[in-house]
């Protein structure tokens, strides 16, 4: 059996990338061995490593202690004790550094130089750049800046330090991730991605450089080509590969000339397959339901009063003449949702934690199940609601409703004025969609790191719920298996989740370039 590729994972964030392909397995074998992760950011970084810790064991092979971890009985503290040995190798594998400072050089040449001696050229390169710079929603806030210098801003460059640490290892392979955006983002008048297009190529071009190709070529049926796909190619739209969510991003994969031209490379059919669409309903429709909190004086008798009461409001504007349709079948919704809450003993909580795997996965391919869950669990860490002023319950009550009645999210124009809230640009169209259900029978929107700020744009569909989704809802949306702990207060954990690649997508991408490489 040939010896696994080291992987090494830049700009790692939680760790979604390497989850991906770590858990690709052959004969019980891992066929990808994360070597490194690098990664700035605090939080992202305790997480980071505990799950490389998680790592040191066999696949499925957890220990017991790990389980009390996640229930709450051991604490990390306590992993280090017990573990001292697989935390040390977690705790050098994840380095907490900034990428482009002296002292992140300083660190990894050495590292990098004994990982490529090693391992005889069978390393991968993953990973992506900060987007900050390249989306759209930055390019906007930026645009707004009088002061905003575009060729001044380190973040459109730091992938050069990518390139860099590409020219040391010199991988058989590299996977670079970015938002959609970076393909017209531009910097004097030039497209940045074209510029990182010709600087992959570029890398070690006297030995032949590195041949591009696309995962999923635009046009079905299109021949795949080997180094200048357009760059419209190098879209993944992840909906359309068994992710819960429409997230669509740029993967640029390179294999080093002499891996690629020893290929029989399949060039009428994508390398990434489609697979079935998998609907938010499949994927949180069966994780313990749970009530919003409020603001203030939060409980559950008080919670119940304010919804009941919203309810009640509500009914009466969608019955009032003159009220379009959709406002009338969002009024019966409501009055079946307000019957169930008065005859409900149930009594719903901010936190429950239990685990019940075929509830989690009734609406699963077996394949993403057995991805996600793990039978030896018995609590669902990160579940938890967050608190909610009550005029926005009463927003989010009548957005789930409505979407509940009709089939899609209320727009802007779809609002009695009731509730509008308090914003120049509400009836402009720009923020049309300011509050967004997440609708059951369709893939998510986009799970971005924005999901920490209110939750306005990530409304939880069950409107007897009221509330947006918790930290453990966007994880499973990211394809994040359940017994994947995510550290650091709650908004640091919904960033983590809204900045990560989805592993199950992360896993699809490993297994495709597996199949390449020799």
């Amino acid at each position: 059996m040939k010896d696994p590729y080291q992987v090494i994972d830049l700009f790692a964030g939680p760790g979604g990338l390497a989850e991906g392909f770590s858990s690709v397995v052959d004969g019980g074998v891992r066929s990808f061995e994360i070597a490194l992760s690098v990664e700035i950011e605090a939080a992202a970084h305790r997480t980071l490593t505990l799950r490389a810790f998680t790592r040191q064991f066999p696949p499925r092979q957890l220990p017991e202690s790990y389980y009390r971890f996640v229930e709450g009985e051991k604490t990390v503290a306590d992993l280090q004790a017990e573990f001292p040995q697989q935390w040390r190798i977690a705790s050098n594998e994840a380095l907490r550094l900034e990428l482009g400072s002296t002292e992140a050089t300083k660190t990894l040449i050495p590292l990098i130089d004994n990982i490529r001696k090693k391992s005889a050229g069978r390393t991968v390169l993953i990973g992506g750049p900060p987007c900050q710079a390249y989306s759209l929603v930055g390019r906007s806030r930026n645009a707004g800046k009088d002061d905003y210098v575009p060729e001044e801003d380190g973040r459109h460059f730091l992938y050069r330090e990518y390139i860099r640490i590409l020219e040391q290892l010199r991988p058989a392979a590299f996977i670079m991730e970015n938002v959609k955006g970076i393909l017209s983002s531009s910097v004097s008048g030039d497209r940045i991605f074209q510029r990182i297009l010709e600087d992959l190529r570029d890398v070690g071009i006297e030995e032949g450089g590195y041949r591009l190709l696309a995962l999923t070529p635009d046009a079905e049926g299109k021949e795949q080509g080997l180094s200048n796909p357009p760059p419209r190619d190098f879209i993944v739209r992840a909906e359309n590969h068994g992710i819960p969510q429409k997230r669509h991003r740029v993967f640029v994969i390179g294999l080093r000339a002499d891996v690629a031209d020893s290929l029989e490379f399949p060039k009428d059919s994508a390398l990434l397959p489609r697979r079935l669409q998998v609907s938010v309903r499949d994927t949180i429709s069966g994780m313990p339901h749970l009530r919003s909190g409020l603001s203030r004086q939060d409980g559950e008798d008080e919670w119940r009063q304010v919804v009941g009461d919203a309810a009640s409001e509500l009914i009466k504007l969608g019955v009032r003449p003159g009220r379009p349709e959709a406002m009338k079948s969002t009024s019966k919704t409501l009055r079946a949702v307000r019957s169930r809450m008065k005859r409900s003993n149930t009594r719903l909580s901010r936190v429950d934690r239990s685990y019940d795997p075929a509830e989690l996965t009734s609406g699963l391919s077996e394949e993403l199940a057995d991805f996600l869950t793990d039978n030896r669990l018995q609590t669902l860490a990160n579940h938890e609601s967050r608190g909610h002023m009550k005029t926005d319950l009463a927003r989010y009550l009548f957005c789930a409703a409505f979407a509940e009645a009709n089939g899609r999210s209320a727009k802007a124009i779809d609002f009695p004025e009731e509730l509008a809230p308090d914003h120049q640009n509400w009836r402009t169209g720009k923020f049309a969609d300011r509050f967004r259900v997440q609708t059951w029978d369709a893939p998510s929107t986009t799970i971005t790191s924005h999901i920490s700020k209110d939750g306005h744009y990530y409304i939880h569909p069950d409107p007897a719920q009221c509330r947006s989704l918790t930290v453990r809802e966007a994880a499973r949306l990211q394809t994040f298996p359940d017994n994947y702990v995510f550290l650091g207060n709650r908004t640091q954990q919904y960033v983590q989740v809204g900045n990560a690649v989805p592993p199950f997508l992360a896993k699809q991408i490993a297994e495709a370039l597996i199949r390449l490489l020799p």
